[in-house]
């Protein structure tokens, strides 16, 4: 079992640190981010998405199998879109063994993956690390948060977050987690419409929701993903609706996004 952080991170808009907001106070007010149009698109229907064969340090093999799950998101996500009648684009994907800059930022220590609004494009690092034990779901559970991301970005939530005002390190913290803590959730409700076509078993989903109990702040000392047991509360809130109006990080108590 993998006991590595799970920091799949997103835009990783660090400008936020330079202080281009302002202070403001609680609770999150702007309807982009509470009052999504999103929220109200209903349940992801089940689709099909088979896992494709994998291997321990195999990075081609890793490469196929995300791949797969991949094109299953922009399908899924794109047909809930245009059912709800919301504007689609399709995202990217990429792959790097050793960590590089990217979206104007370096790799960070603990991160898997990165997802970039500018380019509509997620990396996820092949390494060690992460090719250590995909047996797990934790690779298909990584593609499916960085998609929630993405859904972020075309929803506008990305964009209002980065602009958000905030008052000090543990507000901005905060909205970190907020945003974090969403797409985990976004996650969890793609990879619930596809589990009845996944050759897995409840244990499998509990191995997972452990691997995400070890692998919030607490772990990295770092406040901007929050603690396991939240990461695995919202992944598995997520899996249970599959409905992304499940998923209104911004207008819960501090404490769910602690």
């Amino acid at each position: 079992m993998r006991f590595t952080p799970l920091l799949a991170a997103s835009a990783l808009f660090f400008l936020l640190l330079s202080g281009t907001a302002h202070a403001t106070a609680y609770p999150i007010k702007d309807p982009v981010l509470t009052k999504n149009k999103l929220y109200r698109t209903g349940e992801l229907r089940p689709s099909d998405c088979r896992e494709r064969d994998i291997e321990p340090d195999d990075v081609p093999a890793a490469k196929r199998y995300l791949t797969s799950v991949f094109n299953c998101l922009n399908a899924a996500w794109g047909a809930h879109f245009k059912r709800a009648g919301l504007p689609f684009a399709k995202a990217r994907i990429g792959f790097i063994t050793k960590p590089r800059r990217y979206c104007g930022d370096s790799w960070g220590k603990y991160t898997a993956g990165v997802y970039c609004p500018a380019e509509r494009r997620f990396l996820i690092i092949l390494d060690d690390d992460t090719l250590d034990d995909p047996s797990d779901l934790f690779l298909f559970q990584l593609a499916a948060h960085e998609y929630g991301h993405h859904v972020q970005n075309i929803t506008g939530l990305d964009r209002a977050f980065d602009r958000y005002p905030y008052k000090g390190k543990s507000e901005l913290n905060e909205q970190y987690r907020r945003n974090e803590l969403q797409a985990e959730c976004l996650a969890g409700v793609f990879i619930g419409s596809v589990w009845d076509s996944l050759d897995r078993t409840r244990d499998d989903w509990e191995q997972l929701l452990d691997i995400s109990r070890r692998s919030g702040d607490e772990w990295t000392k770092a406040r901007d993903h929050g603690k396991g047991r939240n990461i695995a509360a919202w992944l598995d809130k997520g899996f249970r609706t599959r409905t992304p109006g499940s998923c209104n990080t911004w207008t819960v108590p501090s404490s769910r996004v602690s």
